[in-house]
């Protein structure tokens, strides 16, 4: 492998859904293809991550294949996982999806790996950091703006205002930043270390949440990877970049250290 040329690999978890393709109709590890897309556009290799229970106890043998760590879209969280009762618009949530994720996730920042959280994946980084969600913003917020139109992005789009000086800035290179909307659940408690960093101008509602004092662990309630014009992903993907340069550098320095070590025939 020459270390130089190698593309960083992002990891992203997989949804865990009932699927129907030619003549199949069964459970599948789903990950739509805008997310692949965005990642190799951005100069990434993809890996996907099913849930897996053996990794749940042991991220590390997932971890140490990847530079980044994507957690994208899909279902609701469970409620048990931050202490709370489910709402009655809070349906088919995934547990199994929900324990891996967060034992990656929590993994992934001890070791400060890049960590973009996508909408559902930005919930479940809150989650992970002992927060909690508002189960149905309408009931919070008086409206359905968040989600327009079930399973599109039609009609969808709002701005995002960042703060100035913050990692979700400077990942979408703008402080007034247009997204693509697809939610009805959001932040409530900040979990620990995460700080707000992006409000929806619709209600300001949090839209984007980082930990600063990491090398890149954000996550953003809206979907870049479904408007190639957003920066966020690519941001990411760089973030990676440097991980797996450091990486490279690591392994040819171990490399020549083995080559000095040997005895001399």
């Amino acid at each position: 492998m020459v270390w130089s040329m190698r593309r960083p690999v992002i990891g992203i978890c997989t949804a865990l859904e009932r699927a129907a393709w030619s003549v199949w109709d069964e459970v599948a590890a789903l990950l739509p293809l805008s997310y692949v897309e965005a990642v190799q556009r951005a100069g990434g290799l993809v890996l996907m991550l099913p849930p897996d229970e053996h990794l749940v106890e042991q991220p590390a043998e997932a971890l140490e294949l990847i530079d980044g760590l994507m957690l994208a879209g899909g279902a609701d969280i469970d409620p048990a996982s931050y202490g709370q009762r489910p709402h009655r618009e809070t349906i088919e949530t995934v547990p199994q999806r929900d324990a891996f994720e967060i034992a990656l996730v929590r993994a992934a920042i001890e070791r400060d790996m890049p960590v973009l959280g996508i909408c559902r994946g930005m919930q479940l980084l809150n989650v992970a950091c002992g927060g909690t969600l508002v189960q149905h913003l309408p009931d919070h917020y008086g409206h359905h703006e968040h989600r327009r139109v079930l399973g599109s992005f039609d009609g969808a789009d709002h701005e995002v205002e960042l703060s100035e000086g913050s990692g979700a800035a400077a990942a979408a290179g703008e402080l007034a930043h247009a997204t693509k909307s697809h939610h009805h659940q959001g932040v409530e408690l900040l979990g620990d270390g995460l700080v707000v960093t992006g409000v929806s101008t619709l209600d300001e509602l949090p839209e984007a949440i980082e930990l600063p004092h990491k090398r890149f662990v954000l996550g953003v309630q809206w979907h870049p990877e479904a408007d190639q014009s957003s920066r966020v992903i690519s941001g990411f993907v760089e973030a990676a970049r440097r991980v797996a340069a450091d990486r490279g550098k690591a392994a040819i320095a171990g490399e020549a250290l083995s080559d000095d070590s040997r005895e001399p025939v």
